[in-house]
C-alpha cells in the first residue's frame, strides 16, 4: 500500500474528476484539509469561476472522499517546527508537510510554493500516480 499526503487543490481535483483512488493506496492529510477545501471552492464562486450549484456539488463530493485525516500532537509540534524553520507566518502549509512526513510516502500538490517547501523534507509524487 502507498499513502499519499494530498492538499486541498488536489482533494478537489480528484472529485472535479471523478477519479477515485484505488484501494492499494491510502490517502492522508492534515484535519485543516476539508476547511481549505471548503475555502478553495468558496473562493472559486464568489470570482464568478465556479457556480454555486457546482460548488456545493463539489463540497458534497469531497464527503465522499476517503482520506485519512491527521492533525496529532506530533503532527502539530512538526508543523510549528517547520513553520519557524522556514520562516512562515501562517503554519497551513506546515500542516501538509508534517503529515506527508510522518504518515505518507509522498505528497501529492500543484502548488509551486508547496513543492518547494517539499524538498528535503517529503518526496514529491505527480497527480497521475494516485490513479495507478
Amino acid at each position: 500500500m502507498t499513502r499519499f499526503a494530498i492538499d486541498a487543490a488536489t482533494a478537489v481535483r480528484l472529485v472535479r474528476d471523478h477519479t477515485w483512488v484505488p484501494g492499494r493506496h491510502q490517502l492522508v492529510g492534515p484535519s485543516v484539509l476539508r476547511s481549505h477545501a471548503l475555502a478553495l471552492l468558496h473562493r472559486e464562486v464568489r470570482a464568478g469561476a465556479l457556480t454555486e450549484r457546482d460548488g456545493r456539488r463539489d463540497l458534497e463530493a469531497l464527503a465522499g472522499l476517503k482520506v485519512r485525516l491527521l492533525g496529532d500532537r506530533v503532527s502539530r509540534a512538526v508543523a510549528w517546527s517547520l513553520a519557524l524553520q522556514h520562516g512562515w507566518d501562517d503554519t497551513a502549509d506546515a500542516e501538509y508537510l508534517a503529515v506527508a512526513s510522518l504518515q505518507a510516502d509522498a505528497l501529492v500538490t500543484d502548488d509551486p510554493a508547496l513543492a518547494a517547501a517539499a524538498e528535503g523534507v517529503v518526496p514529491l509524487a505527480p497527480y497521475a500516480d494516485l490513479l495507478r
